[in-house]
C-alpha cells in the first residue's frame, strides 16, 4: 500500500492541519498532531524553510506556492476553507499583510482554529523584534537558573523555549479550542508565545519560592547540580552516570549499594556539606565505568541512569523493548508520543504534491 493511499490512524484522524512552514516549534507541534492521525498540508516556498529536517518534517503533504502571489493567496484560502487548524508562525503582521491573517480566514471559515506560534508574542514592545530560543528564556527567567560550574548560563538546547513552552503549548492550545468548538460552534485564534510558555513552566519554581522550599541560585538550588545528590559524575571509562535521589530513603539505598563512607550519611539537608560531599563521590564514581556502574545500580530505588548519547540511547535495552525510538527511511527518530490505547499514532513520510493537490 502507498504512503498517499494508506489509511490514516491515529485519535486526530479526520482532522484538517493547513501549516505554514516556519522553523523550529511551530513544525514540531504539526508533527506531533500528524503522529496523531491529523492530516496536514504544508504550505512552503520554493527551497523550503531553510532548515530541512526529515524527522520533524515528517507525516505532512508538502505544497510549494508562492503565498506572496493573487494566484497563491487564493490557494491558501481555498485550503483554509476546509480546514480544522492553521499553523503559522511568522512575526506579527506578516500574515495580516499577505491577506491572509485570522480575520480573513475566520471570515471564510468561522470554525478554523487559528494556530499563531512566536517567541514574544502577538502584543508587547518587543513583540516585532527578532529573536530566538535563548532570548526568549532569558526573558522568563528559566535561562538564569540554568548555569554551569563558571557561573555563565548555559542554553539548554532549544527544549526549554522552542519546543517545551512553543510547540507544546500551541499543540494543547489547538486540542483546547477543538474541544470549546464542539459546544460553540465557533473557531478562534490562539496567541502561543514562548515567554508565556516557559513562563508557565517556571511556575514550580515559583510556587516553591515564597516558603523557601527552593534556592534559583545554582550553588543553593538542588535541582540545578549543586547538591551532590542530583547531578551527573564522571566514571572510570570517562562517560557519565546521573544520580537523583531527592529523597532521603534513595539517598541511602544509594549510600548502600555504593559503600559510601561514613562522611556521607550526615548532613543530607546541608548545603554547606555539598561541595564535600560532592567531592567525596567524584572520587567513589571514577574507580568504576559506567557500565559496571549500571550493573550496580540500574533498576534500583536509587534514582539512576547512565548519561547516554542520542544514538546511544536508542539501544539501550529500555528504550529497545518499548519501542522508544525507529527508524523511517533510514533515518532513526523518536516514535509518536504519548501512546494510545485504541488508536495509536503512526509516524510517516512527507510527500510533496502539486499545487492543485490538496487534502486526501
Amino acid at each position: 500500500m502507498s504512503e498517499s493511499t494508506e489509511v490514516r490512524q491515529g485519535p486526530l484522524k479526520g482532522l484538517r492541519v493547513l501549516e505554514f512552514a516556519g522553523i523550529g516549534p511551530g513544525p514540531h507541534c504539526a508533527m506531533l498532531l500528524a503522529d496523531m492521525g491529523a492530516e496536514v498540508l504544508r504550505i512552503e516556498r520554493e527551497g523550503g524553510n531553510g532548515w530541512p529536517n526529515p524527522v520533524v518534517d515528517r507525516g505532512r503533504k508538502t505544497l510549494t506556492l508562492d503565498i506572496r502571489s493573487e494566484a497563491g493567496r487564493a490557494r491558501c484560502i481555498e485550503l483554509a476553507q476546509t480546514a480544522d487548524v492553521l499553523i503559522e508562525g511568522f512575526r506579527p503582521g506578516v500574515m495580516e499583510k499577505l491577506g491572509l491573517g485570522p480575520d480573513e480566514l475566520l471570515q471564510c471559515n468561522p470554525k478554523l482554529i487559528y494556530g499563531r506560534m512566536t517567541g514574544w508574542g502577538q502584543t508587547g514592545p518587543l513583540a516585532r523584534a527578532a529573536g530566538h530560543d535563548i532570548n526568549y528564556i532569558a526573558l522568563t527567567g528559566a535561562l538564569a537558573a540554568i548555569r554551569g560550574e563558571s557561573g555563565t548560563a548555559i542554553p539548554p538546547l532549544n527544549l526549554v523555549g522552542d519546543f517545551g513552552g512553543g510547540s507544546l503549548y500551541l499543540a494543547v492550545g489547538i486540542l483546547a479550542a477543538l474541544w470549546e468548538r464542539e459546544r460553540s460552534g465557533q473557531g478562534q485564534v490562539i496567541d502561543a508565545a514562548i515567554v508565556d510558555g516557559v513562563s508557565s513552566l517556571m511556575t514550580f519554581f515559583a510556587g516553591l519560592l515564597p516558603g523557601g522550599r527552593i534556592n534559583m541560585r545554582r550553588e543553593r538550588n538542588p535541582l540545578a547540580g549543586a547538591a551532590p545528590n542530583y547531578r551527573c559524575y564522571r566514571c572510570a571509562d570517562g562517560r557519565e552516570i546521573a544520580i537523583g535521589p531527592l529523597e532521603l530513603q534513595f539517598w541511602r539505598e544509594l549510600l548502600e549499594r555504593i559503600d559510601a563512607p561514613e562522611a556521607l550519611w550526615a548532613g543530607f539537608d546541608e548545603p554547606s556539606k555539598w561541595p564535600e560531599q560532592a567531592k567525596l563521590l567524584e572520587r567513589l564514581f571514577i574507580t568504576r565505568t559506567q557500565a559496571e556502574w549500571c550493573a550496580l545500580l540500574e533498576g534500583s530505588d536509587a534514582c539512576f541512569a547512565p548519561v547516554l548519547e542520542l544514538a546511544g540511547a536508542a539501544q539501550h535495552p529500555h528504550m529497545r523493548q518499548r519501542g522508544v525510538y525507529q527508524e523511517l527511511d533510514g533515518v532513526l527518530q523518536a516514535a509518536p508520543a504519548p501512546r494510545f490505547s485504541r488508536t495509536p499514532g503512526k509516524a510517516r513520510r512527507t510527500l510533496r504534491c502539486s499545487p492543485d493537490e490538496g487534502w486526501d
